[in-house]
């Protein structure tokens, strides 16, 4: 699990494509190497990847067909900077919300507005994602737990970042066309599919409506 609190935005040192696999290598902070092993799991630009190799400063991870459709490691060269966050542990403290590193899809930066001590970057979603987003919940995007503005649509939503979270994260150099990692609030999904189910159930409407 995760927090959606970032570490540190690290360089790409090199990418090893081949159809359908890639493998991906990161230079890391010392810091963030502090006892890693072989198999532990971290959180690349949101996305939960397996610590397949490391030395020298550098983390290499396998990255599968999936996730390669799925996400916008895709996309990543080296000398691109991506979004890194180890996995939590037990006593951790909770600074966002709790994140699987499952991505759901990505969304596409339409506008950003930067301003001396805050910056609003506007999103186009997938209107499937629409239920799940609302004025001041949760979401993760490129593995950062954000706040959804106020203005939420069925085809768009925004954020704003403080100047800290530019400083640690990518979102200090994002474009509009640029591709953003989506995982939805697992919380806000099994509330909102659980409703749904029910609604759908005439059954349960109507015991619902005769109390």
């Amino acid at each position: 699990m995760f927090t959606g609190i970032v570490q540190g935005r690290m360089p790409v040192a090199a990418v090893d494509s081949k159809p359908d696999f890639s493998t991906l290598t990161i230079q890391m902070d010392p810091d963030l190497l502090e006892g890693l092993k072989t198999g532990a799991s971290i959180a690349v630009n949101g996305v939960c990847l397996t610590v397949t190799a490391f030395g020298d400063g550098q983390v290499s991870f396998d990255v599968m067909k999936e996730t390669l459709r799925v996400t916008n490691l895709v996309d990543v060269q080296p000398g691109s900077f991506v979004n890194v966050e180890r996995a939590a542990r037990f006593s951790d403290e909770i600074g966002g919300h709790l994140l699987s590193g499952h991505v759901h899809d990505t969304v596409v930066v339409k506008e950003v507005i930067r301003e001396p001590e805050n910056t609003t970057i506007l999103f186009a979603v997938d209107a499937r994602w629409r239920d799940y987003l609302m004025p001041k919940g949760y979401v993760a995007l490129n593995g950062a737990s954000l706040t959804l503005g106020e203005a939420v649509t069925d085809d768009e939503f925004r954020v704003h970042l403080i100047p800290e979270t530019l400083r640690l994260t990518t979102f200090a150099t994002v474009e509009p066309g640029d591709k953003v990692n989506l995982e939805i609030d697992s919380q806000t999904q099994a509330v909102v599919d659980t409703v749904k189910r029910c609604l759908g159930d005439q059954g349960f409407v109507q015991r619902l409506l005769s109390k």
